[in-house]
């Protein structure tokens, strides 16, 4: 299988290059969306990349927002490079499967967090406070315990190489209009609970998960960026799932858990990764894509 890590893309101006994504501006009001092979892990992006796993993303992307089409309309214009402006056609087996022209919006200054369960950031913040996000939680919760409701817990978005901060509803209400606040609450819980329920039925946990939303210029809200990834979401198998410990998952958790246990001071430069952790993660994603969709991953 080809790895993508970086694109070059003459034909147009590119627009960002983000932890994951190539973006690039192909009209005024549409980007082209290019999803790499490269990984981050703790806001920091890896010297090493994963193959298939842009394709993966893009892929399961379009799969969940087919899904939530009744629940939120999104940004996507055309998925299929056949349908690509003529300019593009020079890359189109690099573009293949792992990319999308989108409508440009504006995004909003907050990521969209729903916990379903207490983990990861969520449970530090507990065993500190015994809050997340403003939050006060019943006492004597164990990790990776099923919260009596999800909870939509806004974070702010940090620059590339900065981390990302929870933060309360008080809090993202100086950063977004209260209204759109509301709305984009609303829309993150019904989709998560949609996501939540299907992924049940496939033997899957989804633990928590994190979504974008976008303005266009006449104000309306659209789903964008990555729905329901390995990268955006912790899926854990249902079967063996027990509070109190950490769960095996189908993300990049397990890439997480490495740099934990070689150290990683979470400060650019990362290290390596070596080749069986590359292989497992590449399962992993390829594991959950099929799980979920019913569908083998394309091979290029």
């Amino acid at each position: 299988m080809s790895v993508v890590t970086k694109t070059e893309i003459s034909a147009y101006p590119i627009v960002a290059r983000g932890k994951v994504r190539d973006v690039y501006a192909v009209a005024d009001d549409a980007l082209l969306i290019v999803t790499t092979d490269r990984i981050s892990a703790f806001d920091v992006v890896l010297p090493t990349p994963i193959p298939g796993k842009g394709m993966v993303l893009n892929l399961i992307t379009l799969f969940w927002m087919d899904m939530f089409a009744d629940l939120t309309a999104n940004h996507i214009l055309a998925r299929d490079v056949a349908d690509f402006p003529a300019a593009l056609k020079p890359h189109a087996a690099e573009l293949a499967h792992r990319s999308v022209i989108v409508r440009r919006t504006k995004p909003l200054a907050i990521e969209c967090i729903v916990r379903g369960y207490i983990t990861g950031s969520g449970w530090k913040d507990y065993l500190k406070t015994g809050q997340v996000c403003g939050y006060a939680l019943p006492k004597g919760l164990k990790e990776s315990e099923k919260l009596e409701k999800p909870l939509f817990t806004p974070s702010t978005k940090a620059e590339l190489g900065r981390h990302d901060e929870n933060i309360s509803l008080e809090t993202a209400c100086t950063l977004v209009d209260p209204q759109v606040l509301a709305e984009v609450e609303r829309l993150s819980l019904a989709i998560y609970a949609k996501g939540r329920d299907f992924a049940a039925d496939k033997g899957i946990i989804i633990a928590d998960t994190k979504f974008e939303f976008g303005l266009t210029p006449g104000g309306k809200l659209l789903l964008i960026d990555e729905v329901l990834t390995p990268d955006s979401s912790r899926f854990w198998p249902a079967d063996g799932y027990a509070p109190g410990r950490g769960q095996p998952s189908f993300d990049k958790q397990f890439v997480r858990d490495w740099l934990e246990s070689v150290k990683f001071n979470k400060q650019p430069p990362a290290p390596e990764l070596p080749a069986e952790i590359v292989a497992r993660t590449r399962e992993k994603y390829a594991a959950i894509y099929t799980r979920l969709t019913g569908q083998a991953l394309p091979e290029d």
